[in-house]
Formats: C-alpha cells, sequence, structure tokens
C-alpha cells in the first residue's frame, strides 16, 4: 500500500510540475495580395510548392484540405513527418495541424499557417506553434529545429514573391 501511495504521490507531482509548452511564432512581409499567397500556401497536400527541405507531400488518408487529412512529409534528407489536418478555413485564410510522428525533436506540437493582408498589395504570412521538447532535446533545441523550419519556408516564400 505504501508503495502505491508514493508511486501516485511522484505521479501527481511529475504532473503538476511538467513543462510549459514551448511557444515560436515566425511571419514575413510579402509584396503580394493576400490572395495570391494563400493560392501558394494553402494547399496541404504540397508543403514543398513554398519550403525547400521538402521533397514529397503525399495525403495518406482523408481529403486534401478537408479537416483530418494526414499526410506525410519526406524530407530531402530522407527524414519523415506525419501530420494531421486539424482546421482548414479559406475564408480566414488559415490552417492548423499536428504532428503526429516524425524526426522533429517536439511532441505534442500543433501549428497554425495563417496569411493576412498588409495594405494594399501586400501580405504577412504568420506561422505559429506550440509543442514540448521530444527527449533527448532540450527546450533550445527543439525551440531552435522549429524556428529553422519556419525560417526555411518563410525564406523561400520571400524569394517567390519580392
Amino acid at each position: 500500500m505504501r508503495q502505491l501511495l508514493l508511486a501516485s504521490l511522484f505521479a501527481l507531482s511529475s504532473t503538476a510540475f511538467a513543462a510549459e509548452p514551448l511557444y515560436v511564432v515566425k511571419s514575413v512581409e510579402l509584396n503580394q495580395p493576400v490572395d495570391v499567397v494563400w493560392k501558394k500556401v494553402s494547399d496541404f497536400g504540397d508543403l514543398g510548392a513554398w519550403h525547400p527541405a521538402v521533397a514529397k507531400t503525399e495525403i495518406v488518408a482523408g481529403k486534401n484540405n478537408s479537416v483530418g487529412a494526414k499526410r506525410v512529409l519526406t524530407l530531402k534528407d530522407g527524414g519523415k513527418v506525419n501530420e494531421t489536418l486539424t482546421a482548414y478555413n479559406p475564408k480566414q485564410k488559415s490552417y492548423g495541424y499536428r504532428i503526429t510522428d516524425g524526426v522533429l525533436p517536439v511532441n505534442d506540437y500543433a501549428s497554425t499557417v495563417s496569411v493576412h493582408s498588409n495594405g494594399d498589395g501586400k501580405s504577412v504570412v504568420v506561422w505559429e506553434s506550440h509543442f514540448l521538447p521530444k527527449a533527448p532535446a532540450d527546450e533550445k533545441a527543439a525551440s531552435d529545429a522549429i524556428k529553422g523550419v519556419y525560417d526555411g519556408g518563410l525564406n523561400q516564400l520571400k524569394t517567390l514573391f519580392q
């Protein structure tokens, strides 16, 4: 009984002190109208159209751009990332997704990509997420990895649209 009580207390204390989710947000301003940019980034089934690290995007379940769709990203280095579309709103020009498994050093990753008008003929793409580091990565390694992913995609958009 004492061992069960100690185990229960340990479980409660580790839950109480669980790491807070990390948050990353990056954006890029583009000299293109919001509709033009949304057309480029809105296809859940083709992240490679604007992210240089992605060699192939494959919808493996569900219908592209429909909540519940699952995609597998094959990275140029051979790594894979499995993701599920959790929200898709073409009127608000945004979508959300979760990583369910993959090579990135994160757990419980949820992200949103959105495109906003920024004045006459200009737009801003915002890519944001929250997640926990996956062992053995620490908070800095996990955050740096996600920042690197976002920088790669957003910089490519800037190249495509400038």
